[in-house]
């Protein structure tokens, strides 16, 4: 075998790795996101471990409602608190209790807004969804509910 013969060999296969190695980057990045949260999700993880901490006493600088209207609409807050008064419970909560831990789905965007699924997860092992919807444009929360029938 030549010298030039065994050159283009090593060239093809140097091309060849580069292509497989370049393929797999490229597709890295959205596998790499996968484990990101959104803006959304990120925006209503924020608000519930402030509120839970405020809830708890462990946030010296706001109480629940301050942080609810940091977070929140002035309408959603209006329809929490009314939601309080009929289950005599925490609105954001959906119990009298406190939950232990929790985390968030993104569940889809449409119409200017994103669904995040919130999981409380509570000290007998049980858990509770609760559905947020989060304007993109501010960010604010618009919506949280139970989860559809």
């Amino acid at each position: 075998m030549s010298h030039s013969t065994k050159l283009r060999g090593a060239v093809v296969a140097a091309c060849t790795t580069a292509l497989l190695t370049g393929s797999a980057l490229l597709s890295a990045p959205s596998q790499a996101q996968a484990g990101l949260q959104t803006r959304a999700e990120k925006q209503v993880n924020a608000f519930f471990g402030q509120y839970r901490d405020a809830v708890l006493g462990q946030n010296p600088n706001q109480d629940p409602t301050e942080v609810r209207q940091e977070f929140l609409t002035p309408g959603l807050n209006t329809e929490l608190d009314r939601w309080a008064a009929d289950h005599q419970a925490d609105p954001v909560f959906r119990a009298q209790n406190v939950p232990d831990d929790w985390s968030v789905a993104y569940a889809g965007s449409g119409a200017g807004h994103s669904t995040v699924i919130l999981t409380e997860k509570w000290r007998d092992g049980s858990t509770t969804d609760v559905w947020y919807q989060v304007r993109l444009a501010g960010l604010r929360i618009d919506g949280l509910q139970d989860p559809p029938a």
